[in-house]
């Protein structure tokens, strides 16, 4: 009798144990699938945050892309404007050429010159010495006006005589087509220099759109190291809710088992305190005594009737 009370009070004690244990990994298994659920939030939140800016990103690199194809467009306007104009710069040349070579037939002779006739050739050296002159040298206020001077009569003569030399069918003519080839290389000149600015602005925000891109690139990067982050920590915390759970499992087998293991020796004890009672019973019923109907019970329970 005594073992059994001292069996019986060391499965109390093993099963006091066991549900401490088994509420201390509960609480544990619950904290890792709070945490897991929390980092799991976070992982959605980075992903969001992530996939915002990769749009933003795809949307600047588009309007970028747009602004490249329009420079490469105006470049491409740029090269052919280039190449107007200097086709027309060289009409200018070769009629340059022609209309001074018949004002140089048309100018007269060393013989014919009167005296103080320079001819315009000499004119416009003189002209550009002087341009020169001014330009690059530093001159007191009475020679700048002196200079000046010279340079507008210079030019003045200049007209004059190639006025006199166009009088001619064939220099007017040549000097008419000469006009007309000096204005279309100014147009594409001038074209040359508006579409080169239009490109450039249009690279220049190309750049800036880029630029945008990429710092919103590396934001994007960094949130998806944080949802990677989150991800692995959320993933952890699971794995160990997991464990947690399953060791709270198999101690529920454990305590279960104390529990059967307890009801079974209730089971027997109280069978064996039936037992002996009947036993008792029946030895008073065979010495002829009078019994209860409790008695005649525990004896119908225990076989002896």
């Amino acid at each position: 009798m005594e073992e059994f009370v001292e069996e019986k009070q060391q499965s109390s004690e093993d099963l006091e144990v066991l549900e401490q244990k088994r509420s201390i990994m509960n609480n544990d298994a619950e904290k890792h699938r709070r945490l897991r659920d929390d980092l799991n939030k976070q992982t959605k939140e980075w992903v969001t945050k992530r996939d915002g800016l990769n749009a933003q990103v795809r949307a600047l690199i588009e309007d970028a892309n747009k602004h490249r194809e329009n420079r490469d467009e105006l470049n491409v306007k740029v090269r052919e404007s280039k190449d107007l104009r200097d086709e027309w710069n060289k009409k200018v040349a070769d009629l340059n050429e022609k209309v001074s070579a018949l004002r140089k037939d048309k100018e007269p002779s060393s013989e014919r010159r009167q005296d103080g006739d320079v001819p315009v050739k000499q004119l416009k050296k003189q002209l550009r010495d002087l341009e020169f002159t001014q330009q690059t040298k530093q001159l007191g206020k009475d020679k700048e006006n002196e200079i000046v001077k010279q340079i507008s009569l210079l030019a003045r003569q200049i007209e004059e005589k190639e006025k006199v030399t166009e009088q001619g069918g064939e220099v007017r003519e040549l000097v008419h087509h000469l006009r007309e080839a000096k204005s279309q290389a100014e147009v594409y000149h001038k074209a040359v220099a508006e579409y080169a600015r239009a490109a450039q602005t249009a690279h220049d925000e190309m750049i800036a759109l880029y630029d945008q891109a990429d710092k919103l690139r590396k934001e994007a990067d960094a949130a998806q190291e944080k949802f990677v982050e989150c991800k692995t920590q959320a993933d952890e915390e699971h794995k160990k809710h997991i464990e947690q759970i399953k060791s709270v499992h198999e101690m529920d087998k454990d305590v279960g088992a104390i529990k059967s293991k307890k009801a079974k020796d209730r089971k027997k004890k109280v069978d064996t305190e039936s037992k002996k009672e009947a036993e008792e019973i029946f030895e008073r019923f065979k010495a002829g005594e009078k019994l209860s109907t409790d008695d005649l019970m525990s004896l119908q329970k225990s076989g002896y009737l």
